[in-house]
């Protein structure tokens, strides 16, 4: 894990030696490095105030490109400059506690032997081009290390987007087996995630759209052609969270549909009960006045009789209710 130097918001810094494999640099190698003809990348944690001090007085790069640099939010987008080319993108969050569509951010500024990224949040794909550079298996040149980081960060994606179709699958087959009712938050959870990851990948494919069409010697055709293609995984995976905000809305639409129906069938259930009894208590109650002249006082069978139109009564109404097609 890569640990940021509390005295220089250093978090690595490496040396290309163009055959796929690195120097690895400490904080007093650096200036000498950016000296020479080989590929010098450094990796910096903007919340380190001494980093933001060297990047100001010692890194180089404009004014424009430094605000970029040290923005807190950002929104995945490209610029090509005379002198490189900015690219600003984002990632899924692997970091503990964390949730993956909380996505980080990473800044890069690109020239042909110079390579300046800064975060603020640790960012797994980062530690993978790291991985590749110190087992001999690197970018060589800074347009591979734009290509190799940007594939990461799309495989990464790619792995979110799957688990959360996976998610939505998996609470469509629990809702077709009758299991609807628990389900009504799932769904929303779903919609939100969609929503929060979707909302920087269609700026990220632009992103990458605009890499593909650069026009200065620091990206290489087959650079922009990668570019391209993660462009394309980028607008796929924009329309499977479209659809999958589609069918979770949908299904989430269903669930209310049969929540209400099963609140509505109880009603109509308690309707006809009422309907029943309603007479049958005005009955009840009108033969148990205590007062004088009540018909059948004095007849031993009364009780039998009063119960025997009692039942006809609701007999009768359950037929009403039953040709009516009511129940």
């Amino acid at each position: 894990m890569n640990v940021t130097d509390p005295e220089t918001g250093l978090v690595c810094a490496y040396q290309f030696d163009g055959q796929g494999g690195a120097q690895k640099l400490q904080w007093s190698e650096i200036e000498k490095a950016r000296s020479e003809d080989k590929v010098l990348w450094v990796h910096m944690d903007f919340s380190n105030s001494n980093a933001c001090n060297w990047l100001e007085e010692h890194s180089g790069i404009d004014v424009t490109v430094l605000e970029a640099m040290l923005e807190e939010d950002v929104r995945p987008r490209s610029f090509e400059f005379d002198n490189g080319i900015l690219t600003l993108l984002r990632g899924v969050n692997s970091n503990p506690g964390s949730s993956v569509e909380d996505m980080v951010s990473i800044r890069i500024w690109l020239q042909k032997s110079f390579i300046l990224t800064t975060r603020r949040r640790p960012l797994l794909s980062v530690r993978d081009i790291q991985a590749r550079l110190e087992n001999g298996s690197g970018p060589t040149t800074a347009g591979g290390f734009l290509s190799a980081l940007t594939e990461r960060l799309t495989d990464r994606i790619g792995e979110v987007i799957n688990q959360v179709e996976d998610q939505l699958d998996s609470t469509e087959a629990k809702f077709q087996q009758e299991e609807w009712a628990p389900q009504r938050n799932t769904f929303s959870e779903i919609r939100r995630r969609s929503a929060r990851l979707r909302r920087y990948l269609a700026p990220q494919r632009d992103a990458f759209d605009s890499l593909s069409r650069a026009k200065g010697d620091i990206l290489s055709d087959r650079v922009c052609m990668n570019m391209l293609e993660q462009a394309n995984q980028m607008t796929h995976f924009v329309e499977e969270l479209d659809l999958a905000r589609e069918r979770a809305i949908l299904a989430q639409e269903e669930t209310l549909n049969l929540l209400a129906h099963n609140q509505n069938s109880k009603m109509f259930l308690l309707a006809i009960v009422s309907a029943i009894f309603l007479p049958l208590s005005f009955l009840t109650g009108l033969m148990g006045m205590n007062v004088a002249g009540l018909p059948g006082l004095e007849n031993p069978n009364a009780f039998n009789l009063l119960l025997g139109v009692m039942i006809a009564i609701g007999i009768g109404i359950l037929l009403i209710f039953w040709k009516k097609n009511w129940f």
